[in-house]
């Protein structure tokens, strides 16, 4: 018979929690600047009222966060801790080096603006075959409110995202509390900003920047986590 999951909260101290909290808003505010969740929400803000675009936007992110992290503190009980230490180190090299190497060394040019014009022609796809299916029902016309419909289009964009699988390796390693709370501020952040003024910021960022420093951060992360090793 296996052994009871520890109870969250007593598995790590104040000081991890902070830790994962600033690793996880860390890594989500380099990742998803310039991201197609970011872009979806700037898109949807020029149509729709930011507060309510801001709302679905963050809904769909912060139940993202806190699956992402529910499954990477419920993997050292269903393996050994020293694989999903080792995977979760694996990872973040992987993801650093290969942002690193795309952004180094086989940077092709483009950028946030080839981005932002790639999901505004999804975007605008699927407003015209919703316009054609359109009907007047109460329950068509809750589906299709835009809470629902940011939260939706968002939910499914940010799943299988590199910051998705990076929060699970994230709460693998850390106090999967702080690692929700700091993911879901990080989001909150860029939701934000997204909404205020995303595509103007399009213009003025440069993704190769970005795309360096994030891959800077996940490999410091995953040398971080080979150093200090697996936790007792």
């Amino acid at each position: 018979r296996a052994p009871p999951l520890p109870l969250p909260g007593t598995m790590t101290s104040t000081a991890e929690f902070f830790e994962g909290a600033v690793k996880s808003g860390t890594m989500i505010l380099i990742s998803e600047i310039g991201d197609k969740t970011f872009f979806i929400a700037a898109i949807m803000a020029m149509r729709h009222s930011r507060a309510t675009v801001f709302a679905g936007a963050i809904g769909a992110l912060g139940v993202m966060t806190a699956l992402s992290a529910a499954l990477g503190w419920a993997a050292p009980a269903l393996i050994s801790k020293t694989y999903t230490h080792y995977l979760a180190v694996a990872l973040f090299f992987f993801f650093g080096l290969r942002s690193l190497y795309e952004s180094l060394l086989a940077w092709e040019g483009g950028g946030m603006q080839e981005e932002l014009e790639e999901t505004e022609k999804e975007l605008g796809a699927k407003g015209k075959k919703k316009g054609k299916t359109k009907t007047k029902t109460k329950t068509s016309a809750f589906l299709s409110s835009t809470v629902v419909e940011t939260f939706v289009i968002t939910f499914l964009a940010e799943w299988g995202d590199r910051s998705q699988i990076a929060t699970i390796g994230l709460a693998a390693s850390e106090d999967p509390f702080g690692v929700t709370l700091g993911g879901v501020l990080g989001h909150a952040v860029c939701t934000g900003a997204a909404v205020l003024g995303g595509k103007h910021m399009a213009t003025l960022v440069s993704e190769r920047a970005v795309a360096i420093t994030g891959g800077a951060l996940f490999v410091l992360f995953g040398t971080h986590a080979l150093v200090t090793g697996v936790e007792e």
